[in-house]
């Protein structure tokens, strides 16, 4: 309803996760630095982790992005796959036509595959997201994966993305095998306070706003003060912000029409005076 108000290309605070609005604040630079520096150097298992809408998807998807056509990526967003068939979608998913659809099948022309793209100087990665979902019984199976490897190199690069009740499933005492074999560990951080002013321009200009809207330092910091730094809720916040701007016919983001926002999306009903 606003972006013709605002002149804006495209919605600047949805809530899906485009790589094109990626803010690379301090915590998801690091975490991107933990998974190039991971992949590259072949360190086998990959563990990122973040609390619900801290960015961790849209970081898989900008990771995706920086890699060059060297690296082939199997990308698994459906947790609830069990071993067989989590095994199906990485050898589809990868190109691989394996003899037979059984387990065993699978593994032998994965690691042939394997074979063959090292040969070649390629790297293979897969990435499972919301991977604290994952049944013991498919992470032991992805364990099984990680042994496909050379005397000096891991074949395959297996990056767990999660929620932190992935950290708690790995430190079980029946998970020391996989748990000894994560060489890259990093924990996503919120954003800090000092963030969220440049967060809200990033994404406004990657919208295509070239002067307006404008958000206040006191909305900004009631922003903060509600999402706790969690981009999803700076989004979902911003969005309905500029709804009520657009409703009151203003192009200036105050700490008034930031409450009203947050006390609509926690059901607290207000009406805007016109």
């Amino acid at each position: 309803m606003y972006l013709d108000y605002y002149d804006l290309k495209e919605n600047p605070f949805n809530v899906t996760s485009d790589p094109d609005f990626l803010y690379l604040s301090n915590t998801h630079k690091e975490a991107l630095s933990h998974l190039l520096y991971g992949i590259n150097n072949r360190k086998g298992f990959i563990e990122i982790t973040g609390e619900i809408g801290s960015g961790k998807t849209t970081l898989c998807k900008a990771l995706i992005y920086s890699l060059d056509d060297s690296v082939k990526i199997s990308l698994i967003f459906n947790s609830s796959l069990q071993n067989n068939q989590l095994l199906e979608a990485v050898v589809d998913d990868f190109g691989i036509m394996p003899e037979r659809r059984t387990k065993v099948a699978f593994i032998k022309a994965m690691n042939s595959f394997l074979l063959e793209q090292l040969r070649e100087n390629r790297n293979c990665v897969l990435i499972v997201d919301e991977a604290q979902n994952l049944k013991n019984s498919t992470l032991e199976t992805l364990r099984m994966l990680s042994n496909l490897e050379t005397n000096k190199e891991k074949l395959i690069q297996i990056v767990l993305v999660g929620q932190p009740q992935l950290r708690d499933k790995l430190n079980l005492p029946s998970m020391v095998q996989l748990r000894q074999r994560i060489s890259v560990r990093f924990h996503l951080m919120p954003l800090e306070k000092s963030e969220i002013e440049s967060y809200i321009h990033h994404r406004l200009q990657v919208a295509g706003c070239t002067e307006h809207p404008t958000f206040t330092s006191e909305a900004s910091d009631l922003i903060f003060s509600y999402s706790k730094g969690i981009p999803r809720l700076v989004n979902l916040v911003c969005d309905k912000s500029l709804l009520f701007g657009f409703v009151k016919e203003t192009r200036i983001v105050d700490e008034y029409l930031v409450d009203q926002s947050i006390k609509e999306i926690e059901g607290s009903y207000s009406l805007l005076p016109v």
